[in-house]
């Protein structure tokens, strides 16, 4: 079972007894079953038995944090993710914390967060995560022009192959449309869901483009694309100015797997 966590929240599990570790990793594993199936009240119920069991270790209280975070539950998932902070010394949930800020409605407070020194030294998928919620905050505050700017160069030259690809594009078209621009959205919601092969955003719903039907074509003949209206020249030549890398989270990923 605790095969299927993620290397470094194993390693954490080391610190436990066998038996409990293999408790505690039931319950993570079980954690991430039920955030997948939206069944947050399971996930509760495991992330917190996990946290019971394990509350020194900062994954542990990192997902609960992020269960929390799937619930709307702002207050509680700052307090999980400041503990995980404190236990790891790590700053990869500065983003999360950033955002639980806007949940909370203190944007300023995302910002005070997005401009410390220690979210300057973020990774890479990290730093678009922070870019994408200081987008979102200055749209909380009515700066939707300064919204825009702060994605459109990332945006633009980003390659489409980067795994935050559909959630900042989607992102930048989102503050596009506050801005009062909604066929410049439009076309960053299409390219949204040219690269969202798993879902991420609601691209495809707002465009009304139709889910590619479940079953199999046993005629031989190849169903078509979904068409999905985007601008064909401006999807060229973009070259990646940030490096490849999970968590967040999307969704931010429950057990780091």
């Amino acid at each position: 079972m605790a095969g299927d966590l993620a290397k470094e929240l194993r390693s954490e599990l080391l610190t436990l007894s066998k038996e409990n570790a293999e408790g505690v990793a039931r319950h993570l594993v079980a954690v991430g079953r039920a955030l997948d199936a939206e069944e947050f009240d399971l996930a509760l119920a495991h992330a917190e038995e996990a946290s019971r069991r394990a509350g020194r270790v900062a994954g542990v209280r990192e997902t609960l944090g992020v269960v929390h975070y799937r619930r709307g539950e702002w207050a509680k998932a700052l307090a999980e993710f400041r503990t995980a902070r404190r236990l790891s010394g790590l700053d990869h949930l500065l983003p999360l914390m950033a955002d639980v800020e806007r949940g909370l409605g203190r944007p300023e407070r995302a910002l005070e967060l997005a401009a410390s020194p220690e979210a300057q030294r973020l990774g890479a998928a990290e730093r678009v995560e922070m870019a994408i919620v200081v987008s979102g905050a200055r749209i909380d505050l009515g700066q939707t022009a300064a919204a825009v700017q702060h994605l459109r160069d990332m945006a633009e030259a980003s390659a489409p192959n980067v795994p935050w690809a559909a959630r900042l594009r989607y992102a930048y078209a989102a503050a596009l449309e506050a801005d009062g621009k909604p066929d410049d959205a439009r076309e960053w919601f299409a390219r949204a869901a040219i690269v969202d092969e798993v879902g991420e955003t609601d691209a495809r719903e707002l465009l009304g483009v139709e889910p590619e039907p479940d079953f199999m074509d046993l005629t031989g003949d190849p169903e078509p694309e979904p068409e999905v209206e985007v601008d064909a020249e401006a999807e060229v030549g973009r070259e990646p100015v940030v490096g490849s890398s999970n968590e967040r989270p999307e969704d931010p990923e429950v057990d780091r797997a």
